[in-house]
């Protein structure tokens, strides 16, 4: 879809200056990225709290059921992120080709691999003039795969064999998940490392919401109001 923008010149002539606008992602892809950040920040502070727990308050149990809530919230979320998961791989196979770049990573392209390259420059600021990409940039690309679709398949898997421990032998959870504890050696590992991902995945939200404030700003298309609206709008009529 192409845009037109009148600019006056100083010699009061008026030029017309296109932009291409190109419509990249779909509603439900935009839905799934907001609930599954909401997700990870309900998971990443409950599941703090969990590993720290609050001190004791005064008074009987029945009173005070604040981390039962807090655990709950948690146990919510997880749900919400594995179905919302499930739903995001079904988008890949029905929505449009950029539905697919969050794991279909093509290593096997001699030219992706130069312009990872290119963009590792850049975010280094190695580089001074961007590329233009529609979908995600190859490096963008790979840290999505690498952080958020490991990393939460991690989470899942793991998330869910602890919390067939609390439904008992014969859960469905149990029965899905039942091997990864055994796998792990023991619960306390499976909470280790649980609790590790946490982390991983804390720092992988914190750089990517810096690196997406940074490419807004500086790089030559639009970033959060892409994942907003859908639309990726480019600053400029240059070729790439």
């Amino acid at each position: 879809m192409a845009l037109e923008k009148s600019l006056e010149t100083g010699d009061g002539q008026e030029k017309v200056r296109k932009q291409t606008a190109v419509y990249v992602y779909e509603a439900p892809l935009r839905l799934w990225h907001w609930v599954t950040a909401l997700s990870i920040v309900v998971l990443g502070v409950t599941g703090y709290l969990i590993g720290a727990p609050l001190p004791a308050m005064p008074g009987e149990a029945m009173d005070n059921y604040l981390m039962g809530y807090i655990r709950f919230a948690h146990f919510a979320a997880g749900y919400v992120l594995a179905i919302g998961f499930v739903g995001r791989v079904y988008w890949a196979f029905v929505g449009n080709h950029h539905a697919r770049e969050l794991f279909l990573v093509p290593v096997h392209r001699k030219a992706w691999w130069g312009e990872l390259w290119h963009e590792i420059r850049w975010y280094l600021f190695l580089e001074k003039i961007p590329k233009k990409y529609i979908g995600h940039n190859p490096l963008g690309q790979l840290a999505m795969f690498c952080f958020f679709v490991v990393g939460a398949l991690f989470m899942s898997v793991t998330g869910f064999a602890l919390y067939a421990e609390g439904l008992g032998q014969g859960s469905w959870a149990d029965r899905l998940f039942g091997w990864v504890i055994p796998l792990f050696g023991q619960s306390q590992d499976v909470h280790t490392w649980h609790h590790l991902g946490v982390w991983y995945l804390v720092v992988f939200v914190m750089v990517h919401v810096y690196l997406a404030v940074r490419e807004d700003i500086v790089s030559r298309q639009s970033l959060i109001s892409t994942m907003v609206g859908g639309w990726r709008m480019f600053k400029d009529d240059r070729p790439d």
